[in-house]
């Protein structure tokens, strides 16, 4: 006697939307592109905004944030950090931080002297009742995060789960990130909740995302489908070079989102707050 599962098979999604990188700014000390357009608050729930940057030192100075996380991620090239509360830190190839600016920080990230650095960065959006919590860092190193092969593949996870496996990240806002690394002419099927938003970045290589089989090449963003919470969905990343991509997806906020700035946060009125208490100096420790 045998039996079958009744579980259904996950849904596939498909790609609806494939964005390549806007140039805005190109020196030599500091070529900027955006990968995720600003604005498209809905559409894009619960991430904001990327970009990606290529820098040396100089390109930017201490700023602060609030209402935010951050998650920089380091294509090559070593990236160091400092704040107005005494932390520092160091990141180097594929290492990951996310840092969440919650109440207000003043940070500063640069190269080591006489270096360029090339990083993605994402703003993650905080929920209303988690805007003014307390900052704090989590460096995801590469070396320390779970990995696993499938297929040829190595999946990295610096936040959610995969296949079962699971990152140890604290998260206010409920996401996945994850680094596939896999070799020509294979494939994988990459789970998600489906209730989450999310897409494919590629960062080398060319391959194929989705049931449709979209065309994916370097520097492009390709937005998943948006299905429902309670099924089982996945999305399948097929490769025809050697491929890097990073697959971010989140539980959607569904809140009011009014940005200035280096401020995300509910409210105009939480914007001025942000502001006058940057004046007052109330982003120290």
């Amino acid at each position: 006697m045998s039996t079958t599962s009744t579980r259904p098979a996950a849904h596939a999604r498909r790609v609806v939307d494939v964005h390549d990188a806007r140039v805005f700014k190109d020196t030599p000390s500091h070529l900027a592109k955006v990968v995720i357009e600003p604005n498209a608050w809905a559409e894009h729930d619960p991430f904001l905004i990327m970009a990606e940057d290529r820098f040396g030192g100089g390109a930017f100075d201490l700023h602060p944030h609030r209402g935010i996380e951050t998650i920089t991620y380091v294509i090559d090239g070593r990236l160091d950090h400092q704040d107005n509360r005494g932390n520092t830190g160091s990141l180097g190839p594929r290492d990951v931080q996310l840092m969440t600016a919650g109440r207000g920080i003043i940070h500063n990230e640069v190269p080591p002297e006489g270096t360029m650095v090339h990083t993605l960065q994402l703003w993650l959006n905080l929920p209303a009742t988690q805007k003014l919590t307390e900052p704090r860092y989590q460096d995801l190193l590469h070396a320390a995060m779970p990995r696993i092969s499938r297929n040829g593949a190595v999946v990295t996870v610096y936040s959610g789960s995969f296949d079962g496996t699971m990152a140890n990240t604290l998260n206010h806002t409920p996401f996945t990130l994850l680094e596939m690394d896999a070799p020509a002419e294979s494939h994988i099927d990459v789970p998600l909740p489906g209730s989450y938003n999310g897409f494919v970045h590629v960062i080398d290589g060319e391959g194929e995302v989705g049931v449709d089989g979209t065309s994916a090449k370097p520097g492009q963003t390709l937005w998943l489908e948006r299905t429902e919470a309670g099924i089982d969905t996945s999305v399948r990343i097929s490769t025809q070079t050697h491929l890097r991509v990073l697959v971010a997806a989140g539980e959607p906020l569904r809140e009011t989102v009014v940005a200035r700035g280096p401020f995300v946060m509910n409210t105009a009125e939480q914007i001025k707050e942000a502001y006058a208490d940057l004046r007052a100096g109330c982003f120290k420790a």
